[in-house]
């Protein structure tokens, strides 16, 4: 009993241990945001001997005559065009593949998996020069329209899990009852994924709040700069940057993607703990 006693103890010691060195350099970002520029490191301490909220004050005005409240309606907007466009088309593909029988099916699902193991960087130049020829570099089509074209292979194959472990039996009920297939779909199959498809889109507006290289490629218009893109412009390569606004820019960008989590944190992990299980 004392064995157990002493193991648990240091279990759980090493997880506080742990816990704690992963979350100090968020709490020195936002300790550090509410610092004057000249004491941000220079004092090692979390707590602030001087604080101030000049550096939010100061960051919010953004710069070069655009507010930094445009990049953050920005980056919603990006974010919530790209929940819905992934939740919506990856749910169909999901469905056909799941449920439907279509000509080269098996085909198609191996090809879609194979696209998972592809990395973004291969099919950068091929897409950019796609774009370039459509005319849509420097807007948001090629970060949003991908989304709606069940781009991401990664939420289809879950939800072909989470699908898979529905019972065939509901779809044969509501046959008999005279429902086709778009109607099993929203009737049936909709309702019993909404944890899958509150995962998807959790993961999806993380992955679009906190994309850096592909607004960074696409966008250099400075009214079309998202968060991502507002911080990075606060950097200063020569050394003049005003660090305590983009501290403090950096703590606000971190309270979406929290607060989503937060809020859906019981159906993520449903979605996840469900998905594949009969």
């Amino acid at each position: 009993m004392e064995v157990k006693k002493i193991n648990g103890f240091t279990k759980h010691t090493l997880i506080i241990i742990f816990g704690v060195a992963m979350l100090y350099p968020v709490l020195w970002l936002i300790s550090s945001s509410f610092k004057p520029n000249e004491l941000i490191f220079t004092e090692p301490g979390l707590w602030p001997s001087t604080f101030t909220l000049d550096n939010y004050v100061n960051g919010w005005r953004g710069f070069q005559g655009v507010a930094f409240s445009k990049f953050f309606a920005n980056s919603w907007l990006i974010s919530i065009l790209s929940v819905l466009g992934n939740v919506i088309t990856c749910s169909f593909a999901a469905y056909a593949f799941a449920r439907l029988n279509f000509k080269f099916q098996k085909i198609w699902f191996s090809l879609m998996l194979v696209t998972i193991m592809l990395p973004y960087h291969v099919t950068l130049v091929p897409q950019y020069v796609i774009f370039n020829e459509l005319h849509w570099i420097n807007t948001y089509f090629p970060l949003v329209l991908p989304k709606w074209l069940a781009h991401d292979s990664f939420f289809i194959l879950m939800m072909v899990q989470f699908i898979r472990g529905i019972p065939r039996e509901l779809d044969e009920s509501a046959t008999i009852d005279g429902c086709n297939q778009r109607q099993i779909y929203f009737r049936i199959i909709m309702p019993l994924l909404v944890p899958a498809l509150i995962s998807a889109a959790i993961f999806t507006f993380i992955w679009s709040w906190d994309d850096f290289f592909s607004q960074m490629i696409y966008l250099s218009d400075i009214k079309l700069f998202t968060v991502q893109l507002g911080i990075r412009s606060l950097f200063d390569p020569t050394g003049q940057s005003d660090w305590g606004a983009l501290l403090a820019m950096s703590a606000l960008s971190l309270v979406p993607i929290t607060l989503i989590f937060l809020i859906f944190q019981r159906y993520f992990l449903d979605g996840i703990a469900t998905t594949g299980l009969k």
